[in-house]
């Protein structure tokens, strides 16, 4: 049957996938490696950790008991336990939760933030817009991560914050402002990629066809610059991990006697000399591998991702 006369023809986007497609494409081949297989493992096994924390966890971690402190790895303790009888084990576990929770929602609230900067920076490139957001961005960027942090925190406090009826923990502020300190360096990336992008054919084709320009950045640009936002994603989790444990290493974190991995470092200052080895071991050996895991997975998705193999074809 003919196709009726002045009625346009569909419009079909062939060899396109959609973003979830294009995920689950990402994931097998992060898979097929063997650093990103290792990552994504490492990360999984930490991810369960902390989430099952309340039922694999063998001991109270706050519970005190002063008979059993100091007592070094067994089978009743693993990783033996504190100065203060509290289980080590059990304590990390728990600690594995903070520093998730810090990383990933800080990460998110960046990417929120700085995608939406670094896309408007980028569309609008050469206006008065671009020059005012990337001004900002470049001066916040200019100070470090970690000094931002420690000096933000040290000003207003390490107690909760009261607004109205809400009552912000002090690990809340740290998520609420390692989420604010990743938006500079996310919004970077989401401007340089945008830049390119919004110089691209198919954006002048979609102006053509009459698509306004939050709809060509939300539908179009937007999901091309996917690839670099994810690798950064899985690194700056790493980073946040990091900063939660220094900062509650110097006492600006997570206060006790909730279990945090960077306070737990701080209990075990003064016993790294005297023989109490597994004090130190244990939590460091927590941030190490989970540090370790985010980076091989950003690794490994970094080499998926490369521009030079999705030309050849090699990634979606």
């Amino acid at each position: 049957m003919s196709a009726v006369a002045g009625a346009p023809a569909p419009t079909v986007v062939a060899g396109r996938p959609g973003i979830a497609a294009r995920l689950a494409s990402l994931l097998r081949q992060v898979l097929a490696s063997r650093l990103g297989l290792v990552g994504a493992l490492i990360v999984l096994a930490v991810v369960l950790a902390a989430w099952l924390a309340p039922v694999i966890s063998p001991y109270d971690p706050v519970a005190v008991d002063l008979e059993l402190k100091l007592q070094p790895p067994s089978l009743a303790h693993l990783m033996g336990t504190d100065q203060a009888g509290r289980d080590i084990l059990s304590r990390a576990l728990w600690g594995a939760r903070v520093s998730l929770l810090v990383g990933v929602i800080a990460v998110a609230i960046g990417l929120v933030g700085g995608i939406v900067l670094g896309t408007l920076a980028g569309f609008y490139a050469g206006t008065l817009l671009e020059q005012a957001i990337m001004r900002t961005v470049d001066a916040l960027f200019s100070i470090p991560l970690l000094v931002w942090a420690i000096a933000v925190v040290g000003i207003v406090g390490v107690g909760p914050i009261t607004l109205g009826p809400l009552s912000i923990p002090n690990e809340g502020k740290v998520i609420l402002l390692v989420g604010f300190l990743y938006v500079p360096a996310i919004a970077r990336v989401t401007y340089s990629v945008v830049l390119a992008e919004s110089r691209a054919d198919y954006v002048r084709a979609r102006r053509v066809q009459g698509a306004n320009d939050l709809e060509i950045m939300a539908t179009e640009i937007l999901r091309n610059c996917l690839s670099p936002l994810i690798v950064q994603a899985t690194l700056f989790i790493a980073i946040g991990i990091i900063v939660e444990a220094s900062l509650s290493f110097v006492g600006l974190g997570v206060q006790p006697p909730k279990p945090s991995w960077g306070s737990m470092l701080a209990d075990a200052r003064g016993y790294v000399f005297s023989g109490e080895w597994w004090l130190p071991v244990f939590p460091g050996l927590f941030i190490s591998f989970t540090v370790i895991g985010f980076n091989l997975l950003g690794d490994a998705l970094r080499d998926v991702l490369d521009p030079r193999k999705r030309e050849a074809g090699l990634v979606v």
